[in-house]
């Protein structure tokens, strides 16, 4: 008999607190022109508290992103909190968003809830291919480490 260390089938339903995250984002952009949204995503990246020295690690690089971009991921009480850094205003304004909504979450429901408000509202066909494919690659980090964190705490 085998030891089935995954979980069983998530249910469907997106988490309340990450409802409450994508409503507000969605009520910030939905009625900004494109310039204003990355006005707007520009200032969330000026905003990302500061980042220490010592995390700016080749671990911690998202590749694919077009600049260099850290990601540091930290578990407190089965939650994860995430902090970003780099020096091209936009690509941190993407990873502000994303951390606005994700961070915080349950690794099932980091998991299990894409990131479709960035689609609803438009943002992402507003976007370079390679600021699109970045921004892919940090969600893509973003579900890895929620991974870990299920594995690890499946253990």
């Amino acid at each position: 008999m085998t030891n089935n260390h995954f979980p069983a089938k998530l249910p469907p339903t997106m988490s309340e607190t990450f409802q409450k995250k994508c409503a507000e984002i969605k009520n910030k952009f939905a009625a900004l022109s494109t310039e204003e949204r990355y006005h707007l995503l520009m200032e969330m990246g000026r905003k990302l508290p500061p980042f220490p020295e010592d995390f700016k690690t080749p671990d911690r690089i998202v590749s694919g992103c077009q600049s260099v971009l850290y990601l540091n991921t930290s578990i407190i009480e089965g939650k994860l909190f995430f902090d970003a850094h780099t020096d091209a205003l936009i690509s941190a304004g993407l990873a502000a968003l994303l951390i606005s909504v994700y961070s915080g979450q349950s690794a099932e429901s980091i998991l299990k809830n894409p990131p479709s408000f960035i689609t609803e509202l438009g943002l992402d066909a507003s976007l370079s291919p390679s600021r699109s494919n970045g921004l892919a690659q940090i969600h893509l980090r973003m579900k890895q480490e929620a991974l870990k964190a299920l594995v690890s705490l499946n253990r």
